[in-house]
């Protein structure tokens, strides 16, 4: 029998078993539970717990090393519904939690994390293994690898997406490195997250609940901020969207949108309950003062236009990972899967004693389905009636990065998004530049340099590019004009100059939000639009070197954060060279 049928056998054993495993699960669990039937706003909004990637000694901070299990457990996410099945980082069982704990770094301290896979031999959701998926020469135990999305390290400590590992490191996949992970913490401070970053099986991983904060400080660069600060006035509010059978078991469909090329895969998961910090349509109980949340986008597909229904105003004064120059104050707020809004409320602005945070974005985004009365609302803030004297403020500066200089960027790239459909016109899989990740790297910059990507969309899906060790600036976006005529073109040689990219992209400018002109590490690519942006590969608030070798393997990735098309198979090898 040949190597690649082999693969195939192993393959679809390893599916069977999951499939018998997850279809009993939901026969036993019985149907899909109405949403409306949970009240909401019942639950008490959770803090996560915390744990400090540093450790003090003789009045010196040091490097701390930490041991983050990832295990199965029940979570509940809901007053009325049955304990959950869950996957969760922590450091026990008893303590793991969904999301996990959030870890506090300081800048320019190190901070060593062995992350252990404790997870059992079959998953808790089903699996499709017909897309590129890392697979168990001895079909048990669930593959996994930790991202630290928006981290700034080195390619062995990125969470390659082909470096997995099994329970007890008992099996490693083909880019495995380290046991121990190495994070510098020597970038700008702001906020990052973990998660599972496995081959074909992040969108599953995420879903049982592999994700966390990762906040680094910098005290000398934020204290004289006096934004609102301590564990009541600044906490992370992980948002993320699920269905529950009425055992309390996450429902995700087990047939996929063309079964007989793909058994279980799906384009975009949506879920009607929204859950924040591992509840569902949680209430805080606030003060008439100040709040900043790190608001972290965790769904698979859902894309949140936030607001507050009694007219209270986002003040934006960091995105992604890295701090504004200056704050940004808006109505709503629109985050895709990843994006990071970090921002402060001023709840003695409210006319009421009741913010209800609600959500009003389309789904699949931009041109999907309207909002209904259960994803439409995401929590509720009681506002306490007294006013009090409030000590933190919103400075007219923040902190300053350089700007988008286009005189330094050594290449220009473009970068094409594509969509392929069966013939009852149905998603099959998507590509950038018509690749796949096994295709040899094309996109290899040079340690230290800046480059401009041109970002095609040829979907009519908004897909939010996330890039890995590279920030970047949006520069702008336009319109594509004649576009079935260009996309037939870059269908049949993807070559962007040779279909005359500069002559389609003559339409209209789409204009990009002020709070998103800084620094990011993902940025929503509009459908039909060629979007602009100006990559760095280096630091943005220091001239430093990076303390580690970025050109190493097995090198980094980009890909789009809809977890269901990064998994088949939008993503790309990101190689950089010396």
């Amino acid at each position: 029998m040949a190597l690649m049928e082999r693969i195939l056998v192993l393959h679809l054993m390893f599916f069977a078993l999951s499939r018998v495993v997850v279809n009993s699960a939901a026969t036993t669990g019985g149907g899909l539970i109405n949403p409306l039937k949970l009240e909401m706003f019942v639950d008490e909004l959770p803090d996560m717990p915390k744990i400090k990637g540093y450790y003090a000694a003789n009045g010196v901070v040091k490097p701390k090393k930490l041991e983050i299990g990832m295990f199965e457990k029940k979570w509940k996410f809901h007053r009325d519904l049955p304990p959950t099945p869950v996957f969760a980082f922590g450091t026990s069982s008893l303590t793991a939690s969904v999301p996990g704990p959030t870890i506090e770094a300081l800048h320019g301290i190190d901070t060593y994390v062995t992350w252990q896979n404790h997870l059992p031999p079959n998953h808790i959701l089903p699996i499709d293994p017909t897309i590129p998926t890392a697979m168990p020469s001895n079909k048990k135990g669930v593959p996994t690898v930790v991202h630290l999305h928006g981290g700034i390290d080195e390619p062995e400590s990125d969470g390659y997406a082909k470096s997995w590992f099994t329970a007890g490191f008992e099996e490693k996949g083909p880019t495995w490195t380290n046991e121990t992970y190495h994070y510098h913490n020597m970038q700008q401070p702001g906020n990052t997250w973990y998660h599972d970053h496995t081959m074909g099986l992040t969108r599953v991983n995420l879903l049982a609940g592999l994700i966390g904060a990762y906040i680094l400080r910098h005290p000398d660069v934020e204290a004289p901020l006096r934004l609102p600060s301590g564990d009541v006035f600044d906490r992370p509010l992980f948002v993320f969207d699920r269905n529950f059978l009425t055992n309390g078991s996450i429902y995700m469909n087990s047939t996929g949108n063309n079964p007989s090329i793909h058994p279980q895969w799906q384009p975009e998961y949506f879920g009607d309950v929204i859950v924040v910090n591992g509840k569902a349509w949680p209430r805080m109980t606030v003060r008439r003062r100040k709040y900043r949340f790190r608001i972290i986008n965790a769904s698979n597909a859902r894309f949140f236009r936030f607001f507050f229904t009694n007219g209270l105003r986002f003040i934006h004064v960091g995105s992604d990972s890295a701090y504004l120059g200056k704050p940004v104050v808006t109505n709503d707020t629109v985050l895709a899967p990843a994006e990071i809004a970090d921002v402060v409320i001023d709840f003695s602005e409210s006319t009421s004693d009741v913010a209800i945070l609600a959500n009003d974005a389309p789904y699949p985004y931009p041109a999907g389905n309207p909002v209904n009365d259960a994803n439409g609302k995401v929590m509720k803030f009681i506002i306490l009636k007294n006013r009090e004297t409030d000590p933190w403020r919103v400075p007219e500066k923040l902190i300053e990065y350089p700007s988008a200089d286009l005189s330094a960027a050594s290449t220009t790239r473009y970068i094409a998004m594509y969509e392929y459909t069966s013939n009852t016109g149905k998603p099959t899989h998507l590509l950038i530049n018509a690749k796949t990740l096994e295709d040899p790297v094309t996109e290899t910059p040079k340690v230290g340099t800046s480059e401009v990507w041109e970002v095609i969309n040829l979907t009519g899906d908004n897909h939010p590019l996330h890039i890995h060790l590279g920030l970047f600036k949006t520069l702008d976006q336009t319109e594509l004009v004649n576009l079935d005529e260009f996309t037939a073109c870059m269908n049949k040689i993807n070559d962007a100059i040779k279909c005359n990219l500069s002559k389609h992209a003559g339409g209209k400018k789409l204009a990009v939000p002020v709070h998103e002109q800084g620094w990011k590490n993902v940025y929503k690519i509009a459908p039909g639009y060629v979007t602009r942006i100006l990559v760095r590969f280096s630091y943005v608030h220091a001239n430093a070197s990076y303390p580690f070798d970025a050109t190493a393997e097995p090198g980094y990735v980009y890909h789009c954060h809809i977890l269901d098309h990064e998994d088949n198979i939008m993503m790309r090898p990101l190689k950089l060279i010396k």
